[in-house]
């Protein structure tokens, strides 16, 4: 089975080397390490990891505003790490979508729960993603079909159903997606009127 990648952010380097340690002890793959918020996300864009490790306090991006980045663009999902427990900052790690959060000192047992609990959750979460992305796919094709099909018995002066039959054997015989005989149907149309 892969080892799970993690990418750790804080700007201690010591701290660095105690959760490399630690992480490397329960069996995680450190692929890379860095000192700030910026340099976290260009370096988990470069790696794709499974998880980001990153402490909040940290110079050229906060790490909470490096998570909302890595969040927005569905890279890894984020565990703060952080001395502060301030409502404010968990609001805003909220706020931000990071899936996990541990306030320092913490133990090495407590890391495996945090990133394991963290990678399901975003695993829901670029399911959900996905499922609502084909929803809007399937709702657009249905638009561009009736419109095609409005199209057709308009200009063709047939019913609704053959209007429907007819784009779905034009699917078949050209071996394209209904969406794209619907699409072709409308540009004829508009470049015809």
């Amino acid at each position: 089975m892969e080892r799970t990648r993690i990418i750790v952010a804080d700007d201690e380097s010591i701290v660095r080397a105690d959760l490399k340690e630690m992480l490397t002890n329960l069996g995680y793959l450190v692929v890379g390490d860095v000192g700030d918020g910026q340099s976290a996300v260009n370096l988990a864009r470069e790696l794709k990891p499974d998880v980001v490790l990153m402490d909040i306090k940290m110079p050229n991006m906060d790490g909470i505003e490096a998570a909302k980045i890595l969040t927005a663009e569905k890279i890894a999902p984020v565990v703060l790490l952080t001395a502060f427990g301030q409502k404010e900052l968990v609001e805003r790690a909220k706020e931000a979508g990071v899936v996990g959060y541990l306030v320092k000192p913490f133990r090495e047992a407590d890391l495996m729960p945090a990133i394991e609990v963290a990678l399901s959750r975003f695993a829901e979460f670029r399911e959900v993603s996905q499922e609502v992305a084909d929803l809007q796919n399937a709702l657009e094709t249905r638009k561009l079909v009736e419109r095609a099909k409005g199209i057709l018995m308009d200009t063709q002066g047939i019913e609704e159903n053959e209007a429907f039959r007819k784009i779905q054997k034009m699917s078949m015989n050209t071996r394209k997606a209904m969406r794209e005989v619907a699409e072709a149907i409308i540009l004829a149309h508009q470049t015809a009127g």
